[in-house]
């Protein structure tokens, strides 16, 4: 019986995540809801430039990006996440807007809020993304963090040719996570 109410928990919080990712544009028109993401892009990228100014021109050079607003929460064993985002092609100007959920297994609890920027190395990785949508598996990201106290690896992860950088309250973050994530179009803003 446990076990069934543990389950109900995670799954009424999940639920509440994965609909909560939209939730400051629920009852806006799709333009509304486009220009909302526009801007947390926007604020996402000038806070990554004032952290780490180097990845303007890393941007500026790739075939195109991606940003991601997310929030997460973990109990006890479990952590769920949902959020959304947009892949710019730098070539085409073309916007592609996404979603994103996540699910992970760890110790902990507590609420937590960050957003991710995808540096697209090749065409090719960039194009499976949007098409395909992606999924990370098991993954141990290099531990790094912008802090009081130094960096390490330089706040930064390549997976598959393509570069991730994660920003938290606190700053440039990378942590070891065991969790599924996966991204997929918005079909509503596309």
């Amino acid at each position: 019986m446990q076990h069934k109410s543990l389950f109900l928990v995670i799954f009424s919080v999940f639920s509440l995540i994965v609909l909560g990712g939209c939730a400051t544009t629920t009852d806006a028109t799709v333009a509304q809801k486009r220009q909302a993401v526009q801007t947390m892009k926007d604020q996402v990228l000038t806070e990554l430039f004032a952290l780490k100014p180097s990845v303007r021109s890393q941007i500026n050079s790739a075939p195109g990006f991606a940003v991601f607003d997310n929030a997460n929460v973990n109990l006890i064993l479990a952590s769920f996440g949902g959020g959304y985002g947009v892949v710019t092609d730098n070539q085409t100007g073309k916007q592609t807007y996404m979603k994103m959920a996540e699910v992970g297994l760890g110790l902990g609890a507590g609420v937590k809020d960050f957003r991710a920027v995808f540096v697209f190395h090749n065409e090719a990785v960039m194009s499976r993304f949007v098409d395909e949508g992606w999924a990370f598996g098991a993954q141990a990201d290099a531990a790094a963090k912008a802090g009081d106290k130094g960096v390490a690896k330089s706040g930064e992860v390549t997976v598959d040719n393509i570069t991730i950088y994660q920003l938290t309250e606190s700053g440039l973050s990378l942590q070891a996570t065991v969790k599924g994530t996966k991204y997929w179009k918005d079909d509503q803003l596309n």
